[in-house]
């Protein structure tokens, strides 16, 4: 459980909103650290925005960039 309590929902952008329902789609619940971004629409667009650039740039293999994620959130102790 976060610290902070995450973005409410019902007022949240439309792009905010989307974001969101796909995760919820694909993982069974938005992730906690984009509920927290999403607090900040700019600071959500950013870090939207660098995984996009991550992504399209095709420098970090797809099953790479997951276990570097699974790495650093057990280092951060995240349940994830």
């Amino acid at each position: 459980m976060a610290r902070i309590a995450g973005v409410d929902l019902d007022k949240a952008d439309r792009y905010t909103k989307d974001i969101l329902e796909a995760q919820q789609k694909t993982w069974g619940a938005p992730l906690l650290n984009h509920l927290l971004y999403a607090r900040r629409p700019s600071i959500f667009r950013g870090a939207r925005a660098m995984w996009t650039g991550i992504d399209a740039s095709g420098l970090v293999d797809a099953g790479l960039r997951s276990l570097i994620n699974r790495r650093v959130a057990a280092i951060n102790r995240c349940e994830f």
